[in-house]
This record gives structure tokens, sequence and C-alpha cells, in this order.
């Protein structure tokens, strides 16, 4: 086998490796949520004797109260966009994304918000004296302890609260999230398809926590959230604020405040993921969602997909024109490629006599090979450039299809009725396969070896059946890019 032979060999392989072992380690399988229920109209009402929780550790581990509190009162706060819930401990125990019906508890626990207070030397929740103003306000306050407030649901969707008090107090807040198995984000959640929470702060980045990990330390916060790839339940600060963070292996994200104050000033949002939603929403919230590495591509993307759906409202006929776009930008070098492996494929019988001839002399043969590709301007890795280019692009798609909310349950045609999820006939992956046989039948190669055409002509069977439970939508993508690209190197060979 030839050294060029064996380079582009090991790039396939390279390339296989680092897409499936990403995925495998690092890009946890979608699952994506059935359609909400609609949400039920919540009156203010006296809701009887119930058992809150108990306040979850702190960070400073001060002496905890076990005493069980009872709720006796709820408050709703309702507009066009959202509608909440709130009992009398400033506990969030019901909320409504109007625009899609979603409901909070659907995806989250009702103890993700708790807000306690250091009265002593204990941090405990703290039952209110509620008072409703009007459907977007309410007043709340604690004679005893000096503490009152007020409640308000801005037009964006923000509760913000506003609390004073006479005498400094200390205050933390509590997420928590019931694990069953296959929320943890690990490898066997990844395996399953699971649905994937997560905690998470924003300081200058967004910083994130499996829901079942075991963590501390402090850092200056602008928001805190539980979220997952589609929902998010952010608590943010008006500036950025020093906090110890802790979170343990029961599934609990505290943050606590180190001082005391006599003012706190902070908002509470639930919300779906979409990015430009987010965006307009303010305070980075659109860094919840994570494109890693690939954001650089992925954001483009994504506005190339919204574009394109402005047009014709279909994302299966915007991921076509994207590629169709995206291909036709990458042509220049993809053009010198192509040259380069047409080249190759000319001189292969000059270099099948130089190996014989100096089958004896590696160093030789190496000097005069060498010496052959100066000659006749052709390059061994020229041939796999093409497929080093689709891989960040590949990634990207991915990441969009993966962590955009807006193509969830975006059908295509037929069979296909949502492209964040797997073809459930495989038939897209079969056609992927067949065109990337057919890619392999109708160019040039300079692979002579028949063990190694023999291997070669099972690679697209088996990035088949890798990829035969990714999104349909990455799937169409690299269906459309193959049958274009074959289309360009044809052209090229014709013309040159």
């Amino acid at each position: 086998m030839g050294t060029d032979q064996k380079r582009a060999l090991l790039a396939v392989v390279l390339s296989g490796l680092i897409l499936f072992g990403w995925q495998y380690f690092f890009a946890p399988a979608p699952n994506y949520p059935s359609t909400p229920k609609k949400a039920e109209n919540a009156a203010v009402t006296n809701a009887g004797d119930s058992t809150a929780a108990k306040p979850i550790s702190d960070v400073k581990s001060p002496v905890e109260s076990e005493t069980e509190k009872v709720v006796t009162s709820y408050a709703t706060l309702e507009n066009e966009r959202n509608s909440y819930v709130i009992n009398n401990e400033l506990s969030v125990v019901e909320g409504v994304f109007k625009q899609t019906q979603t409901r909070m508890d659907d995806f989250f626990s009702a103890e993700n918000n708790m807000i306690q207070f250091l009265t002593g030397d204990i941090y405990q929740s703290i039952r209110f004296n509620l008072e409703q103003i009007s459907d977007t306000q309410i007043k709340f306050s604690h004679p005893q302890l000096s503490l009152e407030g007020v409640v308000e649901l801005n037009p964006k969707g923000f509760l913000e609260y506003q609390i004073t008090s006479a005498q400094p107090f200390g205050y933390r807040f509590g997420f928590k999230e019931n694990l069953t198995g296959d929320e943890s984000g690990g490898l066997f959640s990844m395996a399953v398809g699971g649905v994937i929470k997560q905690f998470g702060y924003f300081t200058d980045d967004y910083n994130t926590f499996s829901i079942d990990s075991s963590e501390r330390g402090e850092a200056l916060f602008k928001w805190a959230s539980v979220d997952n790839e589609y929902h998010l339940f952010a608590n943010v600060f008006t500036k950025k604020t020093p906090m110890l963070y802790k979170t343990t292996e029961a599934g609990t994200f505290q943050i606590t405040y180190p001082e005391k104050t006599n003012s706190l000033e902070f908002k509470q949002i639930f919300t779906r993921k979409e990015y430009d939603t987010l965006g307009a929403l303010g305070h980075n919230l659109q860094q919840s969602i994570d494109f890693g590495i690939w954001a650089i591509i992925a954001i483009p993307i994504l506005r190339g997909l919204q574009f394109f759906y402005s047009l014709i409202p279909n994302y299966g006929i915007s991921i076509i024109f994207l590629t169709i776009i995206i291909r036709m930008l990458t042509f220049p070098l993809q053009f010198k490629s192509f040259k380069s492996m047409k080249k190759m494929q000319e001189i292969q019988p000059e270099l099948t006599k130089l190996r014989e001839k100096h089958k004896s002399d590696p160093q030789k043969m190496q000097q005069e090979t060498m010496a052959l590709f100066k000659k006749a301007g052709a390059n061994p890795l020229g041939g796999c450039l093409p497929m080093l280019l689709q891989m960040p692009v590949f990634f990207a798609f991915y990441k969009v299809l993966y962590s955009s909310v807006e193509l969830v349950e975006a059908p295509f045609f037929l069979w296909i009725h949502d492209l964040s999820l797997k073809d459930p006939y495989y038939v897209l992956p079969v056609l992927m396969a067949l065109a990337m046989v057919l890619n392999q039948k109708i160019m040039p190669t300079t692979i002579s070896d028949p063990v190694q055409k023999k291997v070669m002509l099972f690679m697209p069977l088996i990035f088949a059946v890798f990829m035969k439970d990714f999104p349909a939508g990455l799937t169409l993508y690299i269906f459309v890019s193959t049958v274009m690209g074959m289309g360009q190197q044809l052209w090229v060979y014709k013309k040159t």
C-alpha cells in the first residue's frame, strides 16, 4: 500500500474516530419533550395544610432548621406572555410560557426556586403575608422580621422582586431536581437518549453542572439557572453579585450571598430556549444555548436556516438551500483539491513503477515520489481536504439541530415529521450511503490495492450505520452535500 494511500485511509479513519468518539463521549443524544399540557387557571386560594421541603444544606453549613412549614396561601401573576403561581414563601410553584402553553412543572421540580433567609444562624423559608394588588403585582410582608417587598410581572415575562428590611439579612437560593436515573448527564443517559437537565450560572460565560455533580466554589453571578436543551428557569440579578455555590449528588444547586444586606432585587423567568427570544430578554440568556466551540459556525447556520424558512416555511427545504450555499462558498478550496485528486490519478502508473523500481530502497523511493509530486503539481493529501472542510460544518449543523428548539417538531415531507429526530424508516441514511458509494464508483482513484478498495467500499455502510440515529436534518444535509459534491467534482474533471 502506497504512502499516499495510507495517508488517505488514515485521514478517513481519524475523521471517523473524531466524529463518532465525540458523539459518544461528549454529545448526549436528544430526547425531545412531548406536546406540553395546557395550563390550568390558578386562582388566589387557601390551600390548606401541606408540607414544604426542608432547607438545603448551606455552603458554609450553619445550623439548619428541621421545622416543617405549612403553606397556606398562593397568588397568581399573569400577562399575555407568562403566568406564575407564587406561594407565601415566595416560591414559584407553577409557571406557564403562554406562547406554546408550556408548563414549568412538565420539566422542572417545584423546588427549583426556593429563597431562604438567615434568621439568627439558621437559613429557612419564611411565610409572608401576601396581598394581591393587580393581575401583575403582589405585595408581601413579615412584620416580625421587618421584611417586606413587592413582586411584579413585567411585559417580557420576568418576575421582578424587590425586598427590603430595616435589619440586615442574609439570603440564599436553592434549586433541586429529582434524579430519575436518565437525567444525570452521564454515559448511560447519552446511550438511552435521556432528558438532559443541568444547573448553570453566568458570569462572563456560561458554566454548567450535571444535576448529580458535587461541586463548590464562588463567583460573580449574573444569573443562575436550571435548564434542559429546550427550556430554562433562571434567577437573574440586577448586577453581578458575589455568591458561594454548591451542588450535591442528591440533585441540589445552592447559591448563597456571603454577607448581609438591607435590600435585594432579582428577577425570575421561565421560557423556551429560542435563540432570538432569549436574546431579546437580555442579560445574555442566549448563552444558555450551548453551541460550544462551533458557535462561530453554528450561529450563522441557524441564521441561514431562519432566513430560508422565512421565504419557504419548511426547515427541510431550508437545509437543502443552505447546504447548496455552503458548498458554493467552499468550492474555491475544493476546486484545488479536485484538481489535485485528478493529477494524483494521472500519475498513478508512474508511482507504481517507482515503487517497484525502488522497493528495496525506501529512502530513495520517498525522494523520487516527492519529486514526482512536485513535478506534476499533485498533493497526496489533497483528496482529504474536502472531507476535512466538511467536518466543522458537520459538527456545527449537529449542534444547531440538537440545541435549537426552533427545529423541534419541524416537519419535512411525508414520513419525516421532525427533523430534529432520526428518520423513522432510515430512508435518508440509506440514500446517503448510496450517494457515497456512487461517488466512489464514478470518481477516479489512486487506490490500486484490492483489499483497500473493499475497505473503502464499506466506509459508506459503516457511516450509514452510525448515522441512522442522528437527526434526520443532519442526514439530509450530508446527503445533499454528497450529491452536490459529486456534481462539482465531475464538472472540475471535465474542465481540467
